[in-house]
């Protein structure tokens, strides 16, 4: 067999293959022999039937199967032969076959990039250092409360956090637009459900009056008629509901789990939940700024290939995350609506691939171990869970994958600029993830 490579761009390889007439036909014989075996025609025994008839009737379905079998492995042998490394599936441009000639074939494939890491010493990252407090505590406690709030009717003043029963009716210029009106709409003050400019003009509004307000749609808002255009809008309040917190009470414990302990025990869980939380939100902040930096400082040619399997992998998870209806067809949704994270992401995923090899960095067994019974925790029986995951070799294999590329994250920041900065539980929770 041989072989020539032309290179026609960064990533691009045209592959020449020429394959001997004496090994095709070799191949094609032994599956005439095969198929007269198993071939059965009226007038014969089975696997009697002459070999001159089997060539005349199925050789020419005989040999075109072969062929593709041929050019597939005689490709795959010519990239080992030539040490490419393909990152996808080739296209066979062309493909020159006659009886007792030598066959040949080109095939352009699109190879990996060959990267050469620029210096981990001029990644610039900060590290948020959070210390929870009491203050913290009783804030997030307070926010547990309010999530099982109860409702009940007031005549004071709507303020923030209430609960509005409403009709509006919205106008420009006097004019009544489409979706500007509702029916006993409840709002919850502070939502931020509404444009800007609706919550705030609602404040302070009580049950059966009737007031107008005046906003701007933005400029970014999804119906493009009504961007950036004043409105008025009617208000008829029919209801005002205030918040009522429940008590730190053995029923409103219970619901957290805890049964025994008291108060004491709940702050204590919810500290517990709260050091997770925060230190997932850390590690997430400090990991954004190591790829945004590799990526900053990398210059990465994605191949288009691998760029389109992560834009179906990611469609497909789209279409999945929103309920696998059965009536929308996935390839509804553009590639241009994946294509910039796609690239992102295979881009990030040949840097790290690099790292792994440049610094030889392998699973650590014992991390893994760690996360797992970290997750196992939170569940009433952990060492059932763990069990789970060690007998399930794809749970595992993406536990190992996420710990592999901690370790990458772990051996950047062993080289780059490292500050710490003190910071807000608040602020890291709501902008780690």
């Amino acid at each position: 067999m041989q072989v020539s490579v032309e290179t026609v761009s960064t990533l691009e390889r045209r592959v020449k293959v020429v394959v001997p007439a004496a090994k095709i036909e070799q191949d094609v014989q032994a599956r005439v022999v095969k198929a007269a075996r198993t071939i059965r025609m009226d007038g014969f025994r089975p696997g009697k039937v002459p070999m001159s008839l089997v060539q005349k009737r199925f050789g020419a379905s005989i040999r075109q199967e072969a062929l593709g079998e041929i050019i597939r492995d005689s490709f795959y042998e010519a990239v080992t032969q030539q040490g490419i490394n393909p990152a996808g599936f080739p296209s066979i441009e062309e493909v020159s076959d006659k009886a007792g000639e030598d066959m040949t074939f080109t095939a352009l494939v699109e190879v990996y990039p060959e990267l050469v890491l620029s210096s981990f010493a001029d990644i610039k990252v900060e590290r948020p250092v959070v210390d929870i407090g009491e203050a913290d505590l009783d804030e997030m406690i307070e926010n547990l409360r309010k999530q099982r709030a109860t409702f009940e009717d007031s005549t004071d003043a709507a303020a923030d956090g209430d609960k509005v029963t409403l009709d509006f009716a919205g106008s420009i210029d006097g004019e009544a637009f489409d979706g500007g009106t509702s029916t006993n709409f409840e709002l919850a003050l502070g939502s931020g459900r509404m444009i800007p400019g609706f919550e705030t003009g609602i404040v302070g509004i009580k049950a059966g009056e009737v007031r107008d307000i005046n906003v701007t749609f933005p400029s970014d808002y999804q119906a493009e008629n009504l961007r950036d255009k004043a409105a008025v809008f009617k208000i008829t309040a029919h209801k005002v509901s205030k918040a009522v917190l429940p008590e730190l009470n053995d029923e409103f414990l219970t619901a957290f789990g805890v049964k025994d302990g008291g108060v004491e025990k709940f702050r204590e869980d919810v500290r517990k939940n709260m050091t997770r939380e925060l230190k997932q939100a850390v590690k997430n902040k400090v990991k954004t700024q190591v790829m945004d930096a590799l990526l900053a400082n990398n210059t990465v040619e994605a191949p288009k290939a691998l760029v389109g399997n992560e834009i179906n992998r990611q469609r497909e998870a789209m279409f999945k995350q929103f309920g696998g209806n059965a009536k929308i067809d996935p390839n509804m949704l553009p590639d241009d609506l994946f294509r910039e994270q796609a690239q992102r992401s295979v881009a990030l995923g040949l840097l790290i691939s690099q790292i792994i090899k440049d610094k030889a960095v392998e699973v650590d067994q014992a991390r893994v171990k760690a996360v797992i019974e970290e997750v196992a925790e939170s569940y009433e029986t952990p060492e059932e869970v763990v069990s789970y995951y060690y007998g399930n070799r794809e749970q595992l294999a993406q536990v190992e994958a996420m710990v592999l590329e901690d370790q990458v994250v772990d051996t950047v920041l062993a080289d780059a600029q490292v500050t710490d900065a003190a910071a807000r539980y608040t602020e890291i929770v709501r902008t780690g993830r």
